[in-house]
């Protein structure tokens, strides 16, 4: 079954090159936070015709660690120019193709890249408090095998050790992957100012649409009205709202610990304050 599903990739894959120039390329991303419920947010605007994902996955991973591919390889994997044509006659508004990879907001270099290549795009981020977001991403790159250790503290108590030099060495050598900035960064990925920082330079203010992934979850009608008026999209209906790979939070941590990475945060949530237009909910 594997082996068969793997020849279906490659003879997709080889068809999407073949055809790439025939291709739409993105109109907006969601690029992050990982663990913020962007699977969630993906598979919701997924279910509107005009909203078009790519053919193979969710995550095409191209401005983090594909670029070395090259852009014909990343627009083999959207959905066809006449395809999206007839939907945009059929609609009369104009079809958007879109992909999620949660990794583009961390990257250091996935910025510059989308700026350079996608001229125009817009981004949705979503930030969850970041405590709970460090504990979730430790639970879920334990159970995919990603990290060794399985104790949440000692694996923050590694994160500086584990990324030291890091985003150098990404910088230094682009096409570079580093596993532990990918798959380790529990606290690091949590400041999320520092990495809309390093956005709203290169895509613009008004490109950016920062959600609160709590009120996504609460309210899942009124932030996906908003994300529709953010993409000018008709609105044609709700989608069935579902919560995706959710995992199960570890035991609690330790109130020494947890109130130690609140005040780490503090200063990088009041910085989201212009970014959500108030108050993060988990600081209310």
């Amino acid at each position: 079954m594997r082996t068969m599903k793997r020849s279906v990739l490659s003879l997709s894959r080889a068809t999407g090159r073949f055809t790439a120039g025939a291709r739409v390329l993105p109109s907006f991303l969601i690029t992050g936070a990982q663990r913020c419920g962007t699977t969630s947010l993906y598979r919701a605007l997924a279910q509107h015709p005009l909203l078009l994902k790519p053919v193979l996955h969710k995550g095409v991973h191209y401005f983090d660690v594909g670029y070395s591919h090259g852009l014909p390889w990343y627009q083999a994997h959207f959905p066809l120019w006449v395809g999206a044509a007839l939907l945009s006659h059929r609609y009369n508004a104009r079809a958007q193709a879109f992909e999620s990879s949660p990794y583009y907001l961390f990257h250091p270099l996935a910025a510059e890249r989308i700026a350079a290549d996608l001229p125009g795009v817009k981004l949705i981020v979503l930030v969850r408090d970041p405590v709970e977001r460090a504990c979730s991403a430790h639970a879920h790159e334990l159970a995919r095998g990603f990290e060794t250790e399985s104790h949440f503290e000692y694996a923050v108590e590694l994160e500086a050790r584990r990324l030291a030099g890091a985003e150098e060495l990404l910088r230094e050598s682009p096409f570079a992957l580093h596993h532990s900035h990918r798959h380790h960064a529990y606290v690091a990925r949590g400041r999320y100012a520092e990495q809309l920082d390093r956005l709203e330079p290169l895509i613009g203010r008004e490109r950016i649409l920062v959600l609160d992934s709590h009120r996504f979850f609460k309210e899942p009608e009124g932030v996906y009205d908003r994300v529709l008026e953010f993409l000018g999209v008709p609105h044609l209906g709700y989608p069935a709202f579902e919560r995706h790979n959710g995992r199960p939070l570890p035991r609690r941590v330790s109130p020494v610990l947890g109130q130690a990475l609140r005040d780490h945060f503090e200063p990088y949530d009041a910085r989201l304050t212009r970014w959500l237009d108030g108050e993060p909910s988990w600081r209310r």
